[in-house]
């Protein structure tokens, strides 16, 4: 019943400070509703309007999955075999049969990393190679009546390996050498666990006590500085189980009946019910945006607005046994993402901060290096999709010549609308060059490379770097964010007008602007201008190279070029034969590009 016409019921009936007093209780009852709504409402990230997906019921226990850049590895611990689920197909087929009890799989390196509960042991698979890296039967101590049998697993960038033994109470950090190193102890019925995006937080759960703890990553894997950051209590049953992580540092954690999902400091922000007892979770999907969850009953995957990040080094794919290598394993266009020896690698380097969220970029930097220009190297994905990681091989040929190379992540539409992301990379530029001397860069030669979505992004850093809309509040805003060089591969300068405008009209099908930008360029005109670059040109607009395959859009940036070129500013256009939309990322065309972007970078950025 609507308390207002109750209380106008009752009016008549009761005194005027008793009345007074009824209507205070209802202004706060009022309150506390709305109030308990807005808690209930706020900072929710599970897409409500994909309903939860029941894959498969074709495991005896589904347990710890992982996703290894193109498919799902799902091990049924008892079942004793190893599924690889295929979205694309939505297929579910067996990798590895006879592959006794593997309560955790991780894939990262290039690796399939395993956790085998049955023989006490971690291996990874290299292809259809099993290498086993530790037997932890060498930690049991004389007087000790469990073995040591090893629960979930999350590997560092490093190649390192955090393992937890539950009867135990024990986090063991099993180096890339392959040393056990007890990281730390007394931790009560240690599950699940979890890297923070930086790498410097483990997250810890604990089955019995349903608590997630917080450690602080130290020298050799030694976890200190423990911390609760949550607790699933919810009832009498068990179970704090397997973690997963967003890009925005969240941390999902299989709780008695729901994944729980926290922020990293411990604020609950939503959850999702499941049907059957939760076990564990993992991101995944083409846009690392489906969470998949093995449960008591199967496989299921639940849609997020938020995507969790891409496993690392995704060069190698796996094998079924039995069954012959496919194409794509034997695909020689795939470029390598090894580091060469004349390179040092720095992974996960925090540029920028929004609270709780921490942009990272991978910093790739020519030994030996001093007082070099850099280059920001921004990857695609229509604004939606991607990660920092899938411009690898190109970052690798840019560092070889010279550049100390910065490749970033941004948000993403699914996290933060426009203008988010340029102002992700223009506090990218004035982190590089207020770190200048610590990075061995000269700050005054920054450029910056991108490719579809990222090349959009590049060219308006080129034009828009004194549009103060565009800045965001990350960083020192006293620093410039201007570059010096600019390279766009197949990307949109045009946001107002042309293809990108024509289709946010159209109402045809998806658009990424739309999403992107929150509406139609009708809609938002100021927004879409802003995100133009061609019509933010001017005389301060740095020199820009423009890149693109024969058959993606050569006449794309014709209007930009020669509105550059009008302004007497520095552009040209290469075309690539038999190229391709991302043919950057692909052999012959990246061998074929880099030296067009050497020649360029030389003269404008040297």
């Amino acid at each position: 019943m609507n308390p207002l016409l109750c209380f106008a019921r009752v009016h008549a009936a009761l005194p005027r400070l008793a009345c007074l007093r009824l209507v205070c209780c209802i202004v706060a009852l009022q309150w506390l509703t709305i109030h308990s709504l807005v808690a209930q409402t706020s900072g929710r990230v599970v897409d409500r309007d994909t309903p939860l997906e029941h894959l498969s019921s074709d495991f005896v226990m589904a347990d710890g999955p992982c996703w290894d850049g193109w498919s799902l590895i799902v091990p049924d611990v008892k079942g004793e075999k190893i599924l690889r689920y295929t979205p694309k197909k939505n297929t579910l087929q067996t990798l590895i049969p006879d592959a006794g009890r593997i309560s955790a799989s991780f894939f990262n390196h290039g690796r399939l990393y395993l956790s085998d509960n049955g023989q006490g042991q971690l291996s990874f698979i290299d292809g259809r190679k099993k290498v086993v890296i530790a037997d932890f039967a060498q930690l049991k101590t004389e007087g000790e009546k469990r073995d040591y049998r090893p629960n979930d697993i999350v590997v560092d960038q490093q190649g390192g390996v955090y393992v937890t033994f539950t009867p135990q109470g024990k986090v063991v950090y099993v180096t890339p050498e392959g040393e056990l190193n007890t990281a730390v102890e007394s931790v009560p019925t240690p599950n699940g666990l979890i890297l923070s995006p930086d790498g410097k937080t483990l997250y810890v759960s604990s089955v019995a006590s349903k608590q997630i703890w917080a450690y602080q990553i130290g020298q050799a894997g030694q976890l200190s500085a423990a911390r609760q950051i949550a607790a699933m209590d919810n009832g009498p049953a068990r179970g704090a189980d397997g973690m997963a992580m967003d890009r925005a540092g969240n941390v999902y954690c299989a709780g008695p009946s729901d994944i729980w999902i926290w922020s990293p400091s411990g604020k609950l922000l939503d959850k999702i019910p499941c049907p059957t007892k939760p076990i564990n979770c993992t991101f995944g999907d083409p846009d690392m945006r489906s969470l998949y969850i093995t449960a008591a009953g199967g496989l299921y995957r639940q849609r997020m607005k938020i995507s969790g990040r891409s496993p690392s080094h995704a060069s190698l794919q796996l094998t079924p046994i039995g069954k012959s290598k496919t194409s794509r394993q034997q695909d020689s266009s795939i470029p390598s993402t090894a580091i060469p020896a004349d390179l040092i690698f720095q992974p996960d380097v925090v540029y920028a901060k929004y609270g709780e969220r921490k942009l990272l970029a991978d910093i790739i930097t020519p030994k030996k290096a001093q007082d070099l220009p850099a280059l920001i190297v921004v990857h695609g994905g229509g604004w939606h999709n991607g990660d920092k990681t899938k411009f690898q091989a190109l970052s690798i040929q840019l560092a070889r010549l010279g550049y100390v190379v910065a490749s970033i992540e941004y948000r993403l539409a699914d996290e933060a609308a426009f203008p988010a992301a340029i102002h992700d990379c223009f506090a990218a530029v004035r982190f590089l060059r207020d770190n200048a001397q610590r990075l061995h860069i000269h700050p005054d030669k920054i450029g910056a490379v991108g490719g579809s979505a990222g090349g959009h992004l590049v060219g308006l850093m080129a034009s828009g770097s004194g549009n103060t809309n565009l800045q965001g509040t990350a960083g020192n805003l006293a620093t410039s964010s201007k570059i010096q060089a600019a390279i766009v591969m197949a990307g949109p300068l045009e946001m107002l007008t042309g293809s990108v405008a024509e289709r946010s009209r159209s109402g045809k099908g998806f658009s990424n602007s739309n999403s992107w930008l929150r509406g139609t360029v009708d809609e938002k005109p100021t927004l879409y201008r802003d995100a133009d670059a061609f019509v933010q040109i001017d005389e301060s607009t740095c020199p820009i190279l423009f890149m693109t395959g024969e058959f993606d859009n050569p006449a794309r940036n014709q209007r930009s070029r020669d509105r550059l070129s009008k302004l007497g500013i520095a552009t040209d256009i290469k075309t690539y034969k038999g190229g391709k939309h991302g043919c950057w990322n692909r052999l012959p065309w990246l061998d074929e590009m880099v030296p067009d972007m050497a020649n360029f970078l030389r003269e404008h950025l040297k």
